[in-house]
């Protein structure tokens, strides 16, 4: 088995959170125990997914708060929060101030980008702008310049019997620098690192040349030395890459066959470049953790980072869930070269 290049130094893991229509509260709930157990098996990080007007969950920042009150160590990540549904400002005080409560535990990753099904949400989310609204990178600026402490208003100081600010309050020391932006393309990442964020890099990439045969790893090998070729702390800035894995070491012969089921539904995705915007997939990762670690000391982008946080496939259920992070920590992890975090 050949070395990383890179020894891998976080592990984490990423989860969609879905739940019934009929008991959302049971859902909600799932996540948490399973963020609690994250912690409990040594994960350094644990990180949710964002959903709109779908059964996963929509206010990740909520769940974080609650998820804040019930551990003491994991860092707590969005992976990501899509800018074109939120207000910078406020979503800067909602940041910091459950950062606060964490106990500086946030990692706020965030993209830019039209909403999802845009023309049919727009009347309901920007009735007045919404022909108006920029969905680039100026919109992460704002949410950048306003957690990192700049002025939001030239107005500040006392009124009457009341104290205003200028910057956006409350302030968290070190958030700034723990934001993410969750980027498939080499100018998100090139963008990012202009800007002293960290990279999330996930299993989807873009295939931006449009001749011969793309290769999912070079592709995102390739962003993620764009990001830190232009980042002020170059080799040593921060990526996260967020692979589909699932471990079957301590599986049930049918747990196995539905992950292997699972992942086999959706190799035939990864076979080319999808769509107008030529989306690449990365396969899904299934096997025993020897074989994972075997794969993944050969994939050209995973040599390149030291900090991970796989995907949960997002349909099954709780059980499956607890023992595909049990195998991750215990064995994955190790042979990763991995130590739990106490």
């Amino acid at each position: 088995m050949p070395p990383t290049s890179r020894p891998l130094r976080k592990l984490g893991f990423l989860t969609i959170g879905l739940f019934d229509e009929a008991d959302p509260r049971r859902g909600h709930e799932s996540t948490l125990e399973i963020i609690e157990l994250g912690e409990r098996l040594g994960f350094d990080s644990a990180w949710l997914r964002h959903r709109h007007l779908q059964y996963g969950i929509s206010s990740p920042v909520a769940v974080l708060a609650a998820a804040s009150q019930r551990t003491s160590r994991i860092d707590l990540g969005t992976a990501v929060i899509p800018l074109g549904w939120e207000n910078p400002l406020r979503l800067a005080e909602d940041l910091a101030t459950v950062d606060l409560l964490s106990g500086g535990r946030v990692n706020p990753g965030v993209s830019v980008g039209p909403p999802m099904h845009y023309d049919q949400v727009k009347d309901a989310l920007y009735p007045d702008t919404a022909d108006a609204e920029d969905f680039g990178y100026e919109r992460v600026r704002r949410l950048l310049d306003f957690v990192r402490g700049e002025r939001a208003t030239d107005f500040s100081g006392v009124e009457g019997f009341e104290v205003f600010s200028d910057r956006v309050q409350p302030q968290s020391p070190g958030l700034g620098r723990r934001l993410w932006y969750g980027g498939g393309s080499l100018s998100s990442a090139r963008w990012a690192g202009e800007h002293g964020m960290n990279f999330l890099t996930s299993s989807v990439v873009k295939a931006e040349e449009p001749e011969g045969t793309p290769d999912f790893a070079e592709i995102q090998l390739s962003h993620i030395r764009a990001f830190r070729a232009a980042h002020p702390d170059g080799e040593t800035a921060r990526v996260s890459q967020g692979l589909v894995v699932i471990p079957t070491d301590s599986a049930s012969p049918e747990q196995r066959a539905r992950y292997e089921e699972y992942a086999a539904k959706r190799t035939p995705r990864t076979a080319a470049p999808q769509g107008p915007a030529r989306l690449m997939f990365a396969p899904d990762i299934v096997g025993t953790s020897d074989e994972i670690a075997e794969r993944l000391h050969a994939h050209a982008a995973f040599r390149e980072v030291d900090e991970v946080a796989f995907a949960l496939p997002f349909t099954f259920g709780h059980e499956d869930y607890v023992q595909i992070l049990t195998d991750m920590a215990t064995r994955l992890g190790p042979a990763l070269g991995w130590r739990p975090g106490v």
